[in-house]
């Protein structure tokens, strides 16, 4: 496994803005902030192992049909970096779509009346998207308000890219997992069973496990069938463990015959990723608490 402890708990711990209509991301009428990550930390090519520059990251993810970015939750510093991701990537060419782990299937309608609202040109403030989108507080608002903002803005859909409360209790109750040569590899379950046991200390009771690794994976398979089904080229922003080509969403990819996405993730210095989990790696200092 090629994970490190501290990596594994940092994904663990899990003012109005006005839409303007009719228009692509970060035009001169956006009331959101752009923020300067150009200096946050350093990007590698993680197959090459050499340093790129925020542009250069640009002009080879602005050839990929998808992208995957993989997050540490909690990070301020990687919602900053996927803000300035969207806005530079629609400067490159049209953004198709982008999808989120935080907003889950029985979100959408809202999404959609807010997204009608911004075309439209009706103003709506982040406040009064959150309460329309229903957000859920485990994402904390303030953290995230800047890229979903960004995404609303966007002459493009956003996506769902999560199960509803509802299913993941469904597999909760009665574990399942999706059928497929890649994702049901022993050594996939084995790498997600010891990171669920690692993330609990070790106090998890077998049956638990099971069905935590059944809800990991039927939200890696959702991830994907919606990046498959949604219009291209498209992001999707999720967490790091969702996003890595060894265990995550890239091989339910491989399972629906989808094509290869390309993987950025973020992280924290310290963390060694390999270009077995990631092509490019965006690290940033580690923020004190």
């Amino acid at each position: 496994m090629f994970y490190t402890e501290r990596f594994i708990t940092s994904l663990v711990l899990s003012c109005a803005f006005v839409l303007t209509a009719c228009q692509s991301p970060a035009t001169k009428n956006s009331t959101i902030d752009t923020p300067d990550v150009a200096e946050y930390g350093s990007i590698t090519d993680a197959a090459a192992g050499t340093t790129l520059t925020a542009s250069q990251l640009i002009t080879r993810l602005g050839d990929a049909p998808m992208v995957i970015v993989g997050e540490e939750h909690t990070n301020l510093q990687h919602h900053h970096i996927e803000q300035w991701l969207l806005e530079n990537l629609a400067k490159r060419r049209p953004q198709g779509s982008v999808l989120m782990e935080m907003i889950d299937v029985s979100q959408q309608d809202g999404v959609n009346r807010v997204k009608q609202a911004s075309l439209s040109g009706a103003p709506v403030s982040a406040s009064r998207a959150a309460e329309t989108l229903h957000w859920n507080s485990g994402w904390p608002w303030e953290m995230y308000r800047g890229v979903v903002m960004t995404a609303i803005e966007g002459h493009y859909p956003l996506l769902a890219a999560n199960l509803s409360r509802q299913q993941v209790k469904a597999l909760y109750q009665n574990p399942t997992f999706p059928r497929g040569e890649h994702a049901s590899r022993p050594q996939v379950h084995e790498a997600l069973s010891a990171i669920i046991f690692l993330m609990h200390g070790g106090q998890i009771e077998s049956d638990q496990l099971t069905a935590m690794m059944s809800v990991q994976q039927h939200r890696d398979r959702f991830m994907a069938q919606q990046l498959r089904q949604a219009p291209h080229p498209a992001l999707l922003i999720a967490g790091g463990y969702h996003a890595s080509k060894d265990i995550g969403v890239p091989l339910h990819l491989a399972d629906l015959q989808a094509g290869k996405p390309m993987v950025l993730i973020l992280t924290t210095d310290g963390t060694s990723l390999t270009a077995n989990q990631a092509d490019y790696v965006w690290s940033v200092p580690a923020v004190k608490r």
